[in-house]
């Protein structure tokens, strides 16, 4: 699988943790940066690594920021994204088998990489149900193009 990679510098000691196990696994990594913990902003390696799975050029991206809610805003504004910001692997297992999530965030402030590992790991893993869940990513896709009818759900 060809995954894309990245952080800001708060992310960087984990996207480095995690990065050898991933190649460990066979994936082939495109490492967006950063390379330091050098201060840089976040949106940029968040944007690379997300657009990289919107082009199709990667399958699935990890990117990583001090707790993981910044780079999934950015990532979640590119077209044909789906990003999760998973704090353990239940959710990474679940946003993948009915949300088709493919971006996958985590907080480099939170965990570290024997913590992190295990969600990389199921997020990876984990397919994607189809069936009834394709028709609400479908609708999610129609939303993100602007063709989503605008009408608002009864409440009762």
């Amino acid at each position: 699988m060809r995954i894309a990679i990245g952080s800001d510098h708060a992310g960087y000691e984990l996207k480095e943790a995690v990065a050898p196990s991933l190649r460990a696994a066979g994936h082939e990594l495109i490492d967006v940066g950063t390379d330091s913990e050098e201060s840089v902003d976040y949106p940029d390696p968040a944007a690379a690594a997300a657009r990289l799975v919107g082009d199709g050029e990667a399958d699935r991206a990890v990117i990583v920021c001090g707790s993981g809610v910044g780079v999934a805003i950015v990532a979640n504004k590119v077209d044909g994204v789906r990003a999760v910001n998973a704090h353990d692997p239940e959710e990474a297992e679940m946003s993948r088998r009915h949300n088709d999530a493919n971006v996958l965030t985590l907080a480099g402030r939170r965990f570290d990489a024997d913590a992190a590992e295990p969600i990389v790991e199921t997020f990876l893993e984990t397919d994607f149900e189809g069936g009834r869940h394709a028709r609400r990513v479908d609708k999610i896709a129609a939303i993100e193009a602007g063709a989503a009818e605008q009408e608002t759900p009864e409440r009762g």
